[in-house]
């Protein structure tokens, strides 16, 4: 493998399996539309001083090491989060297979439902070809090889997930994650699979340790532009390259009564943007005699925020001791695609207000921010929390 001068955004792609045990092709997707990818680790140790000598005597590892990895794309069919885990119903056009609640390929319940529940995480790979090469075209049809690259981020899980609406931009995902492992390795040629492996970046999370056997090599799939979107069948729409502000609609009239402003669709604040964020911290939870915490659970309750920010016209009929004993309501946003057919729809549903802040100066137009919050509720709790809806046609992990 010749060296590169250096690394662009051409050269790399990114992966995801479906858990951390996962080895073969079908088993892992190449994500769309990424935007930017970020990754580091620190490893924590404690020195171990004493009484004679300056310096240390040793430095020992308490703790596993903080693995971070965070990365963007465009918010495109659903497909990025379905690879990811997160569970996304088909919007009923005709792009393709509908993808029902409790399918194999589809954990059930609300958006966040596969990522509540203790698991051994996913992992991630970032692909890089050699220098001044597409790594989506210049490879087509073949494995990655010996003359790539591959890092590995091992038994991750999704701490946030934020999506971001605004006037004249794209409608971008923003998904952090943490992992106990990384490692860097070029594809070799070995017979588990016939054809191009990597060592696998999980690792047994009680002890540690790289795992061994059956579970310990992967094989990635081809390096394609659209990724998991390939294949459109024929006579239906093509693939959504992005998603554009203009056909952003974010639903807010069932909470127009909890406002001080008018917020209905009709003739309600012009929005200006919106974004809704799902954090998923979790807990690590540890016993004597295990090196590492033996499980990472999600720290409940979760609280899901819909950000809004609005330039002001009209006040509306309103007093705020009303709004404090208000009831929960739903509102939605969803996108059209260039073809005037719902691309991607968001539901939160159980949505009360929190706060909103008015501002006023010369030379600017009076603007709002109002602050929602809903709860995520269990697995199979349809009233409460965050739920998604995709075009997308293409089942993951088949």
């Amino acid at each position: 493998m010749a060296s590169r001068n250096r690394v662009i955004y051409q050269s790399e792609g990114l992966f995801v399996s479906e858990n951390a045990s996962s080895t073969g092709i079908t088993k892992h997707e190449q994500l769309n539309r990424v935007q930017s990818a970020n990754y580091s680790f620190t490893i924590n140790r404690q020195d171990i001083n004493q009484f004679g000598d300056l310096a240390r005597i040793d430095s020992l590892v308490l703790d596993p090491p903080t693995v971070s990895l965070d990365f963007s794309y465009y918010l495109a069919d659903g497909f990025n989060e379905r690879a990811m885990g997160f569970f996304v119903t088909n919007s009923g056009n005709n792009r393709g297979t509908v993808i029902s609640p409790g399918s194999v390929n589809c954990p059930v319940g609300n958006f966040a439902s596969g990522h509540l529940t203790a698991n051994s995480g996913i992992n991630f790979y970032i692909a890089t070809s050699p220098d001044g090469d597409d790594l989506n075209q210049s490879i087509t049809g073949q494995q990655l090889d010996s003359s790539d690259t591959v890092i590995g981020v091992g038994n991750c899980y999704v701490s946030d997930y934020t999506v971001d609406f605004s006037v004249g931009a794209i409608p971008t995902v923003s998904v952090t994650v943490e992992g106990s492992n990384m490692n860097s390795a070029v594809p070799a040629l070995k017979g588990t699979y016939g054809g191009f492996e990597i060592p696998s970046p999980a690792v047994d999370q009680e002890a540690g340790t790289k795992i061994y056997g059956g579970a310990s090599t992967v094989q990635l799939p081809n390096p394609t532009t659209d990724g998991g979107i390939t294949g459109i069948p024929s006579g239906t729409a093509t693939a959504i390259t992005a998603l554009r502000p203009g056909d952003v609609t974010l639903n807010l009239d069932n909470v127009s009564g909890e406002s001080l402003i008018k917020l209905g669709t009709d003739e309600g604040a012009h929005i200006q943007s919106a974004s809704i964020s799902l954090p998923l911290s979790r807990s690590p939870i540890d016993r004597l005699g295990s090196r590492f915490p033996f499980a990472r659970e999600v720290d409940f309750p979760v609280n899901a925020t819909l950000n809004v920010s609005a330039i002001v016209n009209d006040a509306a009929t309103q007093n705020l001791a009303d709004i404090l004993d208000s009831g929960v309501q739903n509102v939605s946003l969803q996108v059209k695609d260039k073809n005037a057919e719902t691309a991607i729809k968001y539901d939160i549903k159980g949505v009360k207000i929190d706060s909103q802040s008015f501002s006023s100066s010369i030379g600017a137009n009076k603007s709002v921010d109002l602050t929602f919050s809903a709860q995520i509720g269990g697995p199979n709790d349809d009233v409460n929390g965050v739920f998604m809806s995709g075009v997308g046609f293409n089942q993951v992990f088949v």
